[in-house]
């Protein structure tokens, strides 16, 4: 296998990797009663952090043998296998209008990332990295409130997604700063570098979780898939010194691109808030109390006081409908 296949393998598998784990995180929101940021107790959980951890190593590997030009549009991927692998595991279809946007929000970030140029750059020296960190948790946190205030469950999650997006999009800027400025004759110069690396990705990981409670799968999981490399590429171009390729033509293309990931996003959160149920605080896709059930009769709480839950099923022609 030539290394651009085997490169090429690596990334698709490290997309099902991420996917997979975005389907067990939502899972673990859906069906938790305790904290919404850490279900430390929870084992399924850690399955989701070990799935995370082999899509970032196979994804490191990946660019090890290919070039970020064919690795990174390939990462866009994650979204697109996590819906059918949603509806085949865990029975969690997709609407039509939840695919259209993850196919919006997929094929805009992989033309944003083909235009990028991924060349060498210069490394952003100390004082620009603490900037860099500083405007990040900054920028976290102004989420993070957002998300606190947000009326409704699916946009309090996408505002937390996006939070976790922007702190694994700069983890990734440390990530390949540190990289490129280890030593073995100093291993500790970084550890700045490497502890704010650590806190992002942390960060990012918990804030993931919480995305998912109340939103479903696919809105949260775009949103973390487009910010992500969005902020990355950001940074690169803005400290870094990269640009992107095909001169002005490239630039108009990235636009272009942005714009038809972010319409994806908004697509993919529309569909979360029509569906019924999808403003609740621990709804999820598929879980939600439908208004009818199709079988001839309407069903709904008795008026009145008590001790016990009952419904009252009543024909419709009993109701007055037809």
């Amino acid at each position: 296998m030539s290394p651009l296949a085997l490169s090429v393998v690596l990334s698709l598998v490290s997309a099902v990797a991420y996917a997979g784990a975005a389907i067990v995180q939502e899972r673990v929101a859906a069906a938790a009663s305790g904290p919404t940021y850490a279900p430390l107790r929870n084992p399924v959980w850690w399955g989701a952090v070990l799935l995370n951890g082999l899509g970032a190593a196979l994804h490191v590997a990946a660019l090890a043998y290919g070039p970020l030009s064919v690795v990174q549009p390939l990462g866009a991927l994650t979204i697109v296998f996590a819906l059918p692998m949603a509806a085949l595991f865990v029975r969690r279809p997709a609407g039509r209008r939840a695919w259209h946007g993850a196919l919006m929000a997929t094929a805009g970030l992989a033309g944003l990332l083909s235009v990028t140029d991924g060349g060498e750059g210069r490394t952003p020296d100390g004082g620009e990295r603490w900037l860099l960190a500083g405007a990040t948790f900054a920028a976290v946190a102004a989420l993070f409130v957002l998300a606190r205030s947000a009326g409704r469950s699916a946009l309090r999650g996408v505002a937390l997604a996006a939070a976790a997006g922007v702190a694994f999009g700069v983890a990734s800027v440390f990530t390949k700063a540190v990289a490129e400025e280890w030593s073995p004759d100093a291993p500790l110069a970084e550890w700045g570098s490497a502890l704010v690396l650590s806190a992002l990705a942390v960060t990012g990981l918990l804030l993931s979780q919480a995305s998912y409670r109340g939103a479903g799968l696919a809105a949260p999981l775009a949103t973390v898939t487009v910010v992500n490399p969005v902020v990355a590429a950001t940074v690169g171009l803005t400290l870094f010194g990269e640009g992107f390729r095909y001169g002005a033509a490239g630039t108009v293309a990235a636009l272009v691109c942005g714009t038809v990931a972010a319409g994806g996003l908004v697509e993919l959160t529309l569909d979360r808030l029509a569906r019924p149920g999808g403003d609740g605080p621990s709804a999820s896709d598929g879980d939600a109390a439908r208004p009818e059930i199709g079988e001839g009769v309407d069903v709904g709480a008795v008026p009145g006081t008590r001790p016990h839950l009952e419904v009252e099923v009543r024909s419709r022609a009993v109701a007055g409908r037809p």
